[in-house]
């Protein structure tokens, strides 16, 4: 086993709640952390350190775990500039512009939906992401959805059927047929390429009875749920998420006090995609009320071509500092513990012994910068299961 300690860290963000010191980071000061293969075996104070093959010397920066984006939509192919253009000069935002990406991407083949994808999983990379969820849902079609899902699968474990994004424009005049689709032919060819299943749920996409149905049949397939819910309107998204223990409900954007009860009664996890309200112009999600209520917050990217067009993390997490109540160290928890929490997984979101030795180097001496210094480009090291890759 090849080992490797990083000390000098001004700021160690560990996520461990056995640390406490106040906050839900873990923190520790004059840090310094011990990587053996893919794995952290170790955290500390810097002078305390044990000896290691290699050492690497944080020069007083700071190092928190990649960023754990759970919500994102990276198999597409097109460009809708055009549409981002209209709608910063007035035009609402409204979901049948998913239909632009539909085409571009049935039109491309898997060689430029590939090329895509890897692009922007090395843009998120570079800013710290280390972790990624991604979803078909641009092509609609038996065969469209399936190779999205083979596509992803190669380059991420967290992989989401989305067939049911919106009804494909081919079963403009049956949505009940095309619920059928997302249920039967379509689901079976995608299945096995998989771990979830997701569904808009909103109205001009699909109602809470077809939600349910979409998302009980996926979970006879093995695949577990997560829910697009409440993003554009009031509706049933964060009540079937609790209802069938989603892993999450993302969105939350317009939330009645029952929905909120029901989060926090359950441990389906609020992710909220502030790209998407800023690149919309809609309401903020309140994150303030959930997190108040106890309920388990997500911050995710929600990248795709149409409404959240950034992979940036960072940038969501100074957008939930400025516009969504999060303190910084609720926000930094929610992109990393909190993205982690959202898929269901321990061993990533956290620097403690036993989880993937995926860190973030930051040039700067806290992680409050974040949010401190929006837009600059604070990551100047990355390091995924143990190997660092900038």
């Amino acid at each position: 086993m090849s080992s490797t300690a990083i000390t000098d860290i001004a700021t160690l963000v560990t996520n461990d709640p056995s640390l406490g010191q106040g906050s839900p980071l873990g923190l520790i000061q004059d840090a310094a952390v011990v990587i053996e293969d893919d794995r952290v075996v170790w955290t500390g104070e810097s002078s305390k350190a044990p000896a290691t093959d290699n050492r690497v010397d944080a020069g007083g920066r700071t190092v928190l775990p990649g960023f754990v984006d759970s919500h994102s939509h990276l198999v597409f192919a097109g460009d809708r500039t055009a549409e981002f253009n209209a709608r910063m000069s007035g035009r609402p935002y409204h979901a049948g512009g998913i239909r632009t990406t539909v085409a571009a991407t049935r039109a491309a083949s898997d060689g430029e939906l590939e090329a895509n994808l890897t692009r922007y999983l090395s843009e998120a990379l570079r800013q710290g992401t280390t972790t990624f969820e991604t979803k078909s849902g641009y092509g609609l079609t038996v065969a469209d959805e399936a190779r999205a899902l083979r596509i992803a699968a190669a380059h991420t474990d967290e992989v989401t059927y989305l067939g049911a994004h919106i009804v494909s424009p081919d079963y403009a005049d049956d949505p009940a047929g095309y619920v059928a689709l997302v249920t039967g032919e379509m689901l079976d060819a995608c299945a096995p390429y998989a771990r979830w299943i997701d569904v808009f749920c909103e109205k001009g996409a699909f109602d809470g009875d077809q939600a349910r149905a979409i998302l009980t049949a996926g979970k006879a397939k093995g695949l577990h749920p997560r829910v697009h819910a409440n993003q554009l309107s009031h509706g049933p998204g964060v009540q079937l998420a609790v209802e069938l223990d989603a892993a999450s409900a993302d969105h939350c954007t317009h939330l009645t006090a029952a929905d909120i009860d029901a989060l926090a009664s359950g441990r389906t996890v609020a992710t909220l995609l502030p790209g998407a309200e800023f690149s919309t112009r809609a309401q903020w999600p309140d994150a303030r009320r959930l997190l108040d209520a106890g309920v388990t917050v997500a911050l995710s990217t929600d990248c795709n071509p149409g409404s959240s067009f950034t992979s940036s993390v960072a940038f969501c997490i100074a957008l939930a500092v400025r516009d969504m109540g999060m303190t910084p160290d609720e926000a930094v928890w929610s992109a990393t513990a909190g993205g982690a929490a959202a898929l269901r997984r321990t061993d990533i979101g956290r620097l403690a012994p036993g989880a993937y030795a995926d860190l973030t180097l930051l040039d700067a001496p806290s992680h409050v910068h974040l949010a401190y210094r929006p837009g600059v480009p604070l990551v100047t090291g990355v390091w995924r299961r143990g190997t660092r890759i900038l």
